[in-house]
């Protein structure tokens, strides 16, 4: 099909729903984009438009949206992707339509410290454009889903990347939406590529049965049916057989088999009322045994996306259980396309619907206010994802919240103020502890007093909803500034200590203020603060600044030997050598450097006693080689590109207690050689990080060991004594 032939087909697409959309304004947003991308190819090898129109397609063809949704669809990567502009596009077409498109863009242009930090921004900023405008989410999951259908263009590294992000955060915010097709086709599309032998093994044998279960579906759909005309109930009845993603989740989560997947069968059941479903519910209940415990009624209780539906397992007259779904029309249409059902089409595409149904996202935007990537990420998982239970208060008001909630969580969600003055909870009339697990239909009484102490620290472990801990670390924040600052300093010296750094390493006035930077704080009090009342962590700090201390201390490396380099007398130079003062640095004296970055070479891992020579690197200081090391041999350190890059090293008196180096033992190959040779080491007092062994076809045994000796004399006397074992031919020490 050609580009034009894909516009017209999207053109004939919205007609079919929304004859009245603005056809000239749609014709005008894909040529401007079409010119945008001219050049452009996608990783196929396709034109770029091909991607746009694509995104199209699915909003109109799965979501059914408006004139401006589809022409935000046409340009939606114009501004990320081409010299065009916000100011342009709004120009060209409205300031609505140029801010649904900035909303789908990610944040390209800013460079982040870690891929986590990135994804929380890009996500924070799709929250904040869906929470003034829904479209901007809808389109966005188009344009994903379309992105995962031509992922076999990618690397595999992009491919596993991209597929996580999906079904971490994609698939569930469709679901959240409500929009159950999408989420499907999100999480079969992803689990191809982070599974795909789990999920081709799941897809051939769907296909070697489907002959078996299509007779199955056919035979049972033809029992309800039957029944429901008899009774004159007008109805719609299909089956299907559960998508590939969501048996592989039930078969490694319970370790089943596909035979043993309790509802891998679901029957819908669509008719026009309430009353109706009710009395299919009977229906089905008369003709199939119904499983205790498997009934769920969300017409009653919908859940928070929406969606209304009775859920009932039974066991089939063949002994096979299977799920029935039984919903209104209206009830179907929200099942399938979620928030897009709900959508109003205005005069002129004008107005973006109801918004009010969605004040969970600013809510969550608020919940996540001061959150590092982290954090964010993982409670959206917990707030927006988790399945959901339902609680009551004494009144019998509901409310909803996240699986494994706690009496904690109860008492946030009705107020601040509840839950900072609670001092004990009711759940069905019984006095409970604060971390009892709140199930569908309790009751729960939070108790209140004025003269409450406020939350302790041990319940933002105990809350499961990331509202209730946002509070809890906004009470503390509030309240108690000055033993924050202490604890957070406490735990962030010690983490320092941990890590081998001191206080000393990072108040240098020419470090401090980058350091700072790293971790977005304006000074080390707030820092402090932060860590002590839950809101950043003290690890976290470290190792961000580890890093830019790590690249300081790089650049001094580089510096002091690059100054060594030009003090060094040349040979014509009749000015004498000045002899300096040098102190050693893990036992290493440098000739002519001071607090110079010394690393022992791997190559041939040296210890106090061998002959050694040291080679300037560039950026990592002075690497230490044995004199007897290939990479260190006397035409090496000839060689006139690198002459100038020796320098004379030697053991200082000061050396370290131990240092890592590695032997080799080549034996007959005998039963408990192993054995032996660890009992060489033991009686040495030798420590050993690892060791390798491995036969060879001709019966000898080869045994590299990696261990920390203090020097050379210890190490010569490990080499004796593994010489004392039976079989052993030789001992060395590799290197190069």
């Amino acid at each position: 099909m050609t580009i034009r032939e894909q516009y017209d087909h999207l053109e004939r697409t919205i007609r079919g729903y929304n004859p009245s959309a603005d056809f000239d304004h749609i014709r005008t947003a894909f040529e401007y984009a079409d010119k945008c991308h001219e050049g452009q190819k996608r990783k196929s090898g396709e034109p770029y438009i091909i991607h746009p129109l694509a995104v199209a397609q699915i909003v109109a063809e799965e979501l059914k949206l408006d004139s401006e949704s589809i022409e935000a669809a046409l340009l939606h990567d114009v501004i990320e992707d081409t010299p065009a502009e916000h100011a342009d596009v709004a120009r060209l077409f409205s300031p609505t339509i140029a801010d649904l498109v900035e909303g789908v863009s990610k944040l390209t242009r800013i460079q982040y410290a870690t891929k986590e930090d990135e994804q929380m921004e890009n996500l924070r900023k799709m929250l904040i454009a869906m929470s003034k405008d829904i479209r901007v989410i809808l389109i966005k999951i188009s344009d994903r889903l379309h992105n995962m259908r031509t992922m076999e263009y990618q690397s595999p590294e992009k491919q596993k990347q991209k597929s996580l992000e999906t079904m971490e955060i994609y698939a569930p915010i469709s679901h959240r939406l409500g929009m159950q097709r999408m989420k499907w086709e999100l999480e079969d599309l992803s689990l191809k590529y982070l599974d795909p032998v789990g999920y081709q093994e799941i897809v051939s044998r769907l296909e070697a049965k489907k002959t078996e279960y299509d007779m199955f579906m056919q035979k049972t759909r033809a029992q309800v049916e039957t029944r429901l005309d008899e009774l004159g109930i007008p109805h719609l009845v299909y089956g299907r057989v559960k998508h590939p993603y969501s048996i592989y989740r039930k078969m490694f989560s319970q370790n089943k088999n596909l035979d043993e997947i309790f509802d891998l069968f679901a029957f819908r059941v669509i008719v026009d009322n309430v009353g109706d479903c009710y009395n299919v519910l009977g229906v089905v209940h008369d003709i199939f045994t119904p499983i205790l415990g498997r009934f769920k009624d969300y017409i009653g209780t919908p859940k928070p996306n929406g969606y209304q539906s009775l859920h009932t397992t039974v066991m089939g007259t063949d002994g096979i259980p299977f799920e029935v779904q039984i919903r209104t029309r209206d009830m179907h249409e929200v099942s399938e396309y979620g928030v897009a059902a709900h959508w109003k089409y205005k005069q002129n595409g004008q107005g973006a619907g109801s918004e009010g149904k969605y004040e969970w996202v600013r809510r969550l935007l608020e919940n996540q206010e001061g959150a590092d990537a982290e954090e964010f990420i993982h409670s959206l998982k917990i707030d927006m994802f988790s399945d959901e239970v339902f609680v009551f208060t004494p009144n019998g008001d509901v409310q909803n919240l996240p699986a494994g909630a706690t009496p904690i969580d109860f008492a946030y969600a009705i107020h601040s103020a509840v839950g900072n003055r609670m001092v004990g909870a009711k759940v069905n009339g019984r006095i409970v502890t604060f971390d009892h697990v709140l199930k569908n239909g309790d009751i729960v009484e939070i108790l209140t007093s004025k003269g409450a102490k406020g939350p302790s620290r041990d319940w933002m472990k105990i809350a499961k909803s990331n509202e209730a801990r946002s509070k809890i670390r906004q009470w503390f924040k509030k309240e108690r500034r000055d033993e924050n600052i202490v604890n957070g300093r406490s735990a962030f010296e010690a983490e320092l200590k941990h890590c081998g750094l001191s206080m000393r390493d990072l108040l240098g006035p020419d470090r401090l203020p980058g350091l700072l930077k790293k971790v977005a704080y304006s000074t080390l009090d707030d820092m402090y603060a932060a860590i002590g009342y839950g809101g950043f962590t003290a690890q976290k700090a470290v190792s961000r600044m580890q890093g830019e201390l790590q690249r300081i201390a790089k650049q001094q490396a580089e510096k002091q030997a690059l100054e060594a380099l030009e003090n060094t007398p040349k040979a014509d130079d009749p000015r004498p050598a000045v002899p300096k003062k040098v102190k050693s640095e893990q036992g290493i004296i440098v000739e002519g450097l001071d607090n110079c970055l010394v690393k022992f070479s791997k190559c041939c891992t040296p210890v106090p006693g061998d002959e050694i020579v040291g080679f300037i690197t560039r950026g990592y200081g002075v690497s230490v080689h044995r004199c007897d090391c290939p990479n260190a041999s006397p035409e090496r350190r000839a060689d006139p590109a690198l002459s100038g890059r020796w320098i004379k090293v030697s053991w200082g008196s000061d050396t370290n207690e131990s240092y890592p180096t590695t032997l080799e033992v080549v034996a007959k190959d005998r039963m408990n050689l192993l054995l032996d040779v660890s009992a060489a080491l033991s009686t040495t007092k030798t420590f050993v990080s690892g060791i390798h062994c491995r036969s060879t076809e001709d019966g000898f045994a080869i045994a590299r060991m990696e261990i920390r000796v203090r020097d050379g004399e210890q190490m010569q006397t490990i080499i004796n004594k593994l010489n004392q074992i039976s079989g052993v031919l030789q001992v060395t020490r590799p290197s190069g």
